[in-house]
């Protein structure tokens, strides 16, 4: 298993148990920008990716359960809120995975996966305990296909439903269906530990 903590993120993981509940910690990290947001002991980082496949606009996750309960967190926790008001639900992990091995073309789902493992691995010290990694590894044990292993790790990207005990982490892509436009300017809003996390967005892409 890899361990490793994009550059700034131990920072922000110190930090986010120290500030008041409610303070977003931004920062950049791999060409990337985060917010950092701390509830009940859980922190929740989040990114918007600038690649897209199909139809969809992709934020990167990390989350850390820093309390003594254990939290279960799930794609569906997070929605994104346009300026508009219009709502973008994330999409359930089995869709998402179904999506990328039967229609994604391989040039889409290799962009992808370069495009997270780059935000990922090319960056120091990140450590989770059950993320991407746990499932790439489980993803290509399974595919004996040299043409389905792509699809296979791009697949592993997807945050899935996970129960964090205390000390727990994990990572993942969460997809909007945006008929391949950008998410645009908005909020992510995210129920969790009991709590709402609100991260602003002004998209980039």
């Amino acid at each position: 298993m890899h361990h490793f903590l994009p550059a700034g993120w131990a920072l922000v993981w110190a930090l986010s148990s120290a500030v008041a509940a409610g303070q977003i910690i931004e920062f950049e990290s791999g060409g990337l920008k985060y917010q950092a947001l701390t509830r009940n002991g859980l922190t929740i980082m989040l990114a918007e990716l600038p690649s897209h496949v199909r139809d969809y606009s992709i934020i990167q996750v990390a989350i850390s359960n820093g309390s003594n309960v254990t939290w279960t967190v799930k794609p569906e926790d997070f929605q994104f809120q346009r300026s508009d008001g219009s709502v973008f639900p994330a999409q359930p992990a089995r869709t998402v995975v179904e999506q990328l091995v039967d229609r994604a073309r391989r040039s889409d789902v290799i962009r992808l996966v370069i495009a997270y493992e780059s935000s990922l691995y090319g960056n120091s010290r990140y450590k989770a305990t059950n993320g991407y990694e746990v499932r790439r590894q489980s993803a290509l044990a399974e595919v004996s296909s040299t043409r389905l292993k792509a699809a296979a790790a791009a697949s592993a990207i997807a945050l899935v439903q996970t129960k964090l005990v205390p000390g727990q982490s994990t990572d993942g892509a969460v997809f909007y269906a945006t008929a391949g436009k950008p998410l645009g300017n908005g909020v992510v809003i995210v129920n969790a530990a009991g709590g709402v996390f609100r991260f602003p967005v002004v998209s980039s892409n």
